[in-house]
């Protein structure tokens, strides 16, 4: 209805579909200080570095399609009731980067914010729902690191700016030769995280539908495009004969 009612409003510089997701935005945040919100707050980021961590979960050492079916719900379903314990300023970048599968740029200009606060965020909210997802699960020793802590910690950035670009969690952001195997099984916790946060969009949104609402953002981002590439009313575009002659004069 807010929409509705300030559409004369709306300027053009972005896609409807990000203008209408920071609409519902900022109706959230108002709704949320209305209740009287509690911003529950998550562990220091270098709390949720898992370098410290003895145990992997035991799914996320088997290789990808052995793993138990019944582990992985459970671990997909802490996942999804984790997502609602985050504090909002982390759990709107997930659901609109990994829920939604907005692009990054979409998410920032949703969410009124740069693009590297957004990462910074996202990467933040995705190590706390590990840490949430790991609670309860069945876990082995964690393999010793071949590398130092520097390098793991380099290994581990390249994978989360790997899952902001939206590779496929299957491609390794580095050679599998180069890979201990224990960042491999952080990595595959990772992925664990993500396919819940897709799993969640799925489950209410049919496939067909979702892909003929992203059509229609991308139509109307076409035609935005179209439109402020044409030239301005009063001034004739340039022909190559004009361009001859202005070339000749100078």
């Amino acid at each position: 209805m807010k929409a509705l009612r300030k559409w004369h409003t709306f300027k053009g510089t972005a896609s409807p579909g990000t203008w209408l997701f920071a609409i519902a935005a900022r109706s959230c945040k108002a709704r949320t200080r209305r209740k009287g919100g509690v911003d529950r707050r998550v562990p220091a980021f270098s709390q949720l570095l898992p370098w410290h961590e003895r145990c992997v979960m035991e799914i996320a050492a088997e290789p990808t399609g052995i793993e138990s079916g019944a582990e992985r719900k459970e671990a997909v379903e802490r996942v999804q009731a984790a997502i609602v314990q985050l504090p909002e300023h982390l759990r709107l970048p997930v659901i609109f980067k990994d829920v939604l599968e907005l692009g990054l740029n979409e998410t920032a200009q949703a969410l009124n914010l740069h693009a590297g606060t957004v990462k910074t965020r996202l990467h933040r909210a995705r190590l706390a729902l590990r840490k949430a997802m790991r609670a309860r699960s069945s876990q082995i020793p964690a393999p010793v690191p071949i590398y130092g802590k520097q390098v793991c910690l380099d290994l581990l950035r390249a994978k989360l700016d790997a899952m902001d670009r939206g590779d496929d969690p299957l491609r390794v952001p580095v050679p599998k030769a180069e890979l201990c195997a224990r960042c491999g099984a952080v990595f595959r916790e990772l992925d664990l995280v993500q396919e819940a946060c897709a799993e969640l969009s799925e489950g209410r949104m049919p496939p067909a539908l979702r892909a003929r609402i992203r059509g229609l953002i991308e139509h109307q981002e076409r035609t935005r495009r179209a439109i402020s590439s044409e030239p301005r009313r009063g001034r004739r575009p340039l022909t190559a004969a004009g361009a001859s002659k202005v070339k000749a004069k100078g």
